[in-house]
């Protein structure tokens, strides 16, 4: 997106906003997380709904991995540290990771 502005004495000064970059946020199954726990993920640090949240946690468990949002840089590794701290927090062994999209 661009904005030109006129400045005080006739100048065209041109402005470029450029848009930021998406990282999706993928989770990674394994074989000892319980599927609630994952549900339960999904809900707090990811605003699902209980029907997404399921649906994405069965996707995860039978393919190995499901993309569960897609954010501005800073927010997905955020989302994505704090799932990593609640799996700690809980003796979990969940993991996920950021691709760039």
């Amino acid at each position: 997106m661009e904005l030109k502005k006129q400045a005080q004495k006739g100048t065209i000064i041109s402005e470029k906003f450029i848009e930021p970059e998406n990282y999706r946020v993928i989770l990674l199954n394994d074989d000892f997380t319980p599927m609630d726990f994952v549900v339960a993920v999904l809900i707090s640090i990811f605003n699902k709904s209980q029907e997404e949240a399921e649906t994405l946690m069965f996707k995860v468990h039978k393919t190995g991995q499901a993309s569960v949002g897609i954010y501005v840089y800073d927010i997905a590794t955020t989302k994505c540290f704090q799932v990593l701290t609640a799996a700690k927090n809980n003796n979990f062994p969940l993991q996920c990771k950021v691709e760039k999209v």
